[in-house]
């Protein structure tokens, strides 16, 4: 891969300026994945083998992700500026406090002495993010309905997150706080990312991927409430049912999302997918349902082949020069 590109001058220019914060998307994939095959693993009686395989790549891609992220930080610190002022990658920034909490979550089961303070760090980034970001929203800055897409969701879904390992970890004042402040959110989002949808001109190609998005917080908010309630009651099913509507009216859009051209906002596709694996694997136990068993296999195996897409298509991207050049 060039280390450079050429600027609108005709100037070359460091490839690292335009590493993207949406390179931690990558990260929640993996991440989602290796949570998906644990519960996988568990439903079926298999051993960790995989999902402890997934869990060492994911820490080894979010080290990788996190110094390049890093250096631009050092290097190119005003692009990385240029970036949080931009109105989509605005929303991004949160990937990186989900990042910790996944792999907080990730690690609960084996490693809690591990887990906590890594949940600690990345709770504390998440809530300091999401103040960001939501004051930016609301603050001064202009932004348009074309600007609103369903990457806006991200960090009500890091605020949803909190629980799933934060409740385990007997932080359940904190796990509420932000269960409380990220479904809030998810509620009033979900308005206006509709309205957006619906009366506004369709999302820019890079975007439309976004949509698969629209999975996360119900199918997240019902593993979250699973562990903050313990039964599954109307709440539960009003959320686990939420992400199957949306898994549908998400799938009648998919044949014009993959005859896109390929960005890295195909990762888009991951972390909801994986959400609702999970999500499925924890109800099919709560009800003891064969079908929902069967359903969140089915599920585990699609996630499987998206993530192995995503990997060969994106090291493609990178091999190409397609990944890190100006928009």
């Amino acid at each position: 891969m060039n280390a450079s590109v050429e600027t609108g001058a005709g100037q070359p220019e460091s490839r690292l300026a335009h590493y993207p914060i949406t390179f931690f998307a990558t990260v929640m994939g993996m991440l989602g994945l290796t949570l998906a095959l644990h519960a996988g693993e568990r439903a079926f009686g298999l051993s960790g083998a995989l999902s402890g395989a997934a869990l060492i790549a994911s820490v080894l891609l979010l080290v990788a992700v996190a110094t390049g992220y890093g250096l631009k930080l050092a290097l190119h610190f005003r692009s990385a500026v240029a970036e949080w002022h931009h109105p989509v990658r605005l929303a991004f920034f949160p990937t990186v406090s989900i990042s910790l909490i996944l792999l907080a979550t990730a690690l609960l089961a084996e490693h809690p002495a591990l887990a906590e303070p890594i949940w600690i760090v990345g709770t504390a980034l998440q809530g300091g993010l999401a103040l960001l970001v939501i004051a930016d929203w609301i603050g001064h800055r202009d932004f348009k309905p074309g600007q609103m897409n369903a990457a806006w969701f991200i960090p009500a879904v890091g605020n949803i997150l909190v629980p799933i390992a934060g409740a385990p970890l007997g932080y359940l004042e904190i796990s509420w706080l932000f269960f409380s402040g990220g479904l809030l959110f998810w509620v009033v989002l979900l308005t206006l990312v509709m309205n957006r949808l619906t009366f506004h001109e369709p999302l820019p190609s890079r975007l439309q991927p976004t949509l698969v998005i629209l999975i996360a917080p119900p199918a997240v908010g019902f593993i979250a409430w699973m562990r903050l309630n313990g039964e599954l009651d109307q709440l539960a099913m009003f959320l686990i049912h939420a992400a199957y509507v949306f898994g549908l009216i998400v799938t009648t859009q998919l044949p014009r999302i993959l005859r896109l051209p390929f960005a890295l906002s195909f990762w888009a596709l991951s972390f909801p997918l994986a959400a609702l694996t999970v999500a499925t694997f924890v109800y099919a136990e709560a009800m003891g349902s064969a079908f929902h068993k069967g359903l969140g296999g089915g599920l585990l195996v699609l996630l499987v082949a998206v993530i192995a897409a995503l990997v060969g298509r994106t090291g493609l991207a990178i091999a190409r020069g397609e990944i890190c050049r100006p928009e």
